[in-house]
C-alpha cells in the first residue's frame, strides 16, 4: 500500500477502494461485477445504456455475465439532452413493463448522463431499488460514478433535480476508453486535472507531464482516490466536497449556452477548463492565487483544450444560468477558489462584476 499525502486530500492506493459502504473495482471489475450478482440477492437486472455503449461496451458485458434469463436492456439515446424527467420516465416505465420489482438490479452502464439519471431512476423506482455503476468514459470513471449524486436538467440548469444515494458498488474496466475518441479522453482529464488543481500540486505537475490522451491506470486511480476521500468527508456537500465544484459555477453556465447553441457544443471537459480559467483568474483576484499560479493554470488548460469564442454578448445570459445555479446561498452566486495550486477555498460570493471580469479574462486570452 502506498501513501500519496495531498494535504487536505489524504488517499491511500490499494487495488480496490473502499467508498461509503460500497466497493469501487478495478482489477477484474467485471468479473467482479458477475460474482455480485451471482450472489444470488437480485430477483431481476437491468442494464441501462445508451446507443454508443450498447454498440461497443455491452458486448463486452454480456460476455462477462453470460446474457442469463433475468437479464433486460433499456436503452435510451446518447447525450446530455437524455438526462431529463422525459427520458427519466421513460426508464420507470420499462421498469414496470420488465415486471422490476423492488429486490431488482439496475446496472448504469454510460458516461455521465447514465450514472446521473440511472441513479435518479433506481433512487426513486419503487421509493428506491439497488444500482451499480459501470462507468465506460474517463469522465464518468473519474467523475460521475464516484460520490452518490444522482440527478437530471430541467430548463437547461444541470442537475438542478436529484438526490444522494450510494451505489451498491463501481465497476471500472479500462479497457472501455479504447472505445472512445481523443476529445472525450480529454473531457475526462479535465476532472482530473481539477482533483489536482485542489487537493495535490505534485498529482498536477504529474498529469502537466503526462499524455493525458491516453492516461494510465495509476493516474486514473488516484483522481478516483482523492474524489473518493473528498466524499467521504463530506457525502451530502457541505463543506469539504465544494472543493469539488472548482470550476462549475461558470463552466457549467458555459456548457448549457454551448449546448442550447452550438452546432458542435462544447463537451462537459472543455466547458470546465474554460470554468477553471475564470475561476482562476477570481482566485487571483479574491483568494490570494498567485499571478504565477494563474499563468500557469492558464497555459496548460488552454494548450490542451479547444479556445472558445466568449463573446460579451453572451454575459447576460450565462449569469442568467449562474444565478439559478444550486451552489447559490441566498441569492449570491458561491464560487469554489484556489488560495494556490493544491489548496482550495470554499464558499466564495462573486458578484456580477467579477463575473464578468473573470469572464472578460478568459475572452481576451
Amino acid at each position: 500500500m502506498t501513501t500519496i499525502d495531498t494535504g487536505t486530500c489524504t488517499v491511500d492506493i490499494m487495488d480496490t477502494i473502499q467508498s461509503n459502504n460500497y466497493f469501487i473495482y478495478f482489477e477484474n471489475s467485471l468479473g467482479e461485477l458477475a460474482k455480485f450478482i451471482e450472489q444470488g440477492r437480485y430477483s431481476r437486472f437491468f442494464v441501462l445504456t445508451d446507443e454508443n455503449t450498447a454498440q461497443y461496451c455491452l458486448p463486452l458485458l454480456r460476455e462477462k455475465l453470460g446474457d442469463p434469463e433475468n437479464f433486460d436492456i433499456i436503452e435510451i439515446n446518447a447525450g446530455e439532452e437524455s438526462k431529463d424527467i422525459d427520458f427519466c420516465i421513460g426508464v420507470w416505465k420499462m421498469l414496470i413493463d420488465f415486471d422490476a420489482d423492488r429486490q431488482s438490479l439496475l446496472i448504469n452502464l454510460g458516461g455521465g448522463v447514465i450514472s446521473d439519471l440511472g441513479g435518479f431512476a433506481a433512487s426513486t423506482f419503487k421509493r428506491g431499488i439497488d444500482f451499480v455503476h459501470v462507468p465506460t468514459t474517463l469522465l464518468s470513471q473519474v467523475d460521475a460514478s464516484v460520490g452518490g449524486k444522482t440527478g437530471i436538467d430541467i430548463d437547461s440548469i444541470k442537475n438542478i433535480v436529484g438526490t444522494f444515494t450510494q451505489p451498491k458498488a463501481v465497476f471500472i474496466e479500462y479497457a472501455f476508453l479504447k472505445t472512445l475518441p481523443a476529445r472525450q479522453i480529454l473531457s475526462g482529464a479535465a476532472e482530473m486535472l481539477k482533483h489536482g488543481l485542489i487537493c495535490d500540486a505534485a498529482y498536477w505537475n504529474q498529469l502537466k507531464a503526462s499524455d493525458l490522451k491516453n492516461p494510465t491506470a495509476d493516474l486514473i486511480y488516484t483522481s478516483v482516490a482523492i474524489k473518493n476521500k473528498v466524499v467521504l468527508e463530506d457525502p451530502h456537500e457541505k463543506n469539504i466536497r465544494k472543493a469539488l465544484n472548482f470550476g462549475h459555477t461558470i463552466g457549467h453556465a458555459v456548457e448549457t449556452y454551448s449546448l442550447l447553441n452550438d452546432e458542435n457544443s462544447l463537451s462537459h471537459g472543455e466547458a470546465i477548463a474554460i470554468g477553471m480559467i475564470c475561476e482562476a483568474y477570481l482566485a487571483h483576484k479574491k483568494t490570494g492565487l498567485s499571478i504565477d499560479d494563474l499563468n500557469e493554470i492558464t497555459k496548460v488548460l488552454s494548450d490542451l483544450y479547444p479556445r472558445y469564442n466568449l463573446k460579451e454578448e453572451y454575459n447576460e445570459t450565462l449569469l442568467a444560468y449562474m444565478l439559478k445555479d444550486k451552489k447559490n446561498q441566498n441569492g449570491k452566486i458561491n464560487c469554489t477558489l484556489l488560495n494556490a495550486i493544491g489548496q482550495f477555498n470554499i464558499n466564495n460570493n462573486c458578484t456580477v462584476e467579477e463575473l464578468v471580469d473573470a469572464l472578460g479574462y478568459y475572452a481576451g486570452l
